[in-house]
């Protein structure tokens, strides 16, 4: 990755994406998707980046209010994380979910893009509350997985490490990560990506 081109790196999603819980909006935030522009840019300097993600929305949400602005930055490479918010929902789909994920991975990888995306941890292994959500996620993670395949999408197994569960990545809340779990995030997108560097010391 090293050629002398400039890069450039779209991130879509929500708040996850967005960054909450690394830093706040008074001192603005950082999150994994910062995180990820700063190591791409290390390796390729003159790295141009947008961040789209925002707080709150819903994967058909993210599909209609950032696929086109992406798409009209003609990006190198893409990452796109969204479903979260959706499986918190009581009409819950996972079908439908991926359906917009589907929609936006094959339009980005149409322009010639590299796409990445994530598996979401159980949340109930973090907090005893969120249990019940459990089929939910395994639910979107297989069929996350199975849209990803069909369009050649890089798909980041962050979910089923046992280090996801370490109180120290996690914010408060205990739905998003911590400063530390964003770091992990982007690490485990880098080496997924295979940057210079970048081996699986995340997971420990």
């Amino acid at each position: 990755m090293t050629d002398g081109t400039v890069l450039r790196y779209v991130a879509l999603g929500d708040s996850q994406t967005e960054g909450v819980g690394d830093g706040d909006d008074t001192g603005g935030l950082r999150g994994w998707a910062d995180r990820l522009a700063e190591l791409l840019a290390h390796d390729r300097p003159g790295t141009l980046y947008a961040n789209l993600a925002v707080r709150g929305r819903l994967a058909g949400q993210v599909r209609a209010e950032q696929l086109a602005p992406a798409l009209a930055l003609r990006p190198d490479l893409a990452t796109v994380v969204a479903g979260f918010n959706d499986l918190l929902r009581p009409g819950f789909d996972a079908d439908e979910t991926a359906g917009h994920l589907e929609e936006m991975f094959a339009a980005i990888t149409g322009q010639g893009a590299r796409v990445a995306t994530l598996t979401f941890p159980d949340v109930g292994r973090i907090t005893p509350l969120a249990r019940p959500l459990a089929p939910r996620v395994r639910a979107l993670n297989a069929r996350v997985r199975e849209v990803s395949r069909r369009h050649g999408v890089i798909v980041v197994e962050t979910g089923h490490h046992p280090v996801v569960t370490d109180p120290r990545l996690w914010s408060p809340d205990r739905l998003h990560a911590g400063p530390l779990g964003h770091a992990r995030i982007a690490a485990a997108v880098a080496q997924a990506l295979g940057l210079p560097g970048a081996d699986d010391s995340w997971t420990l």
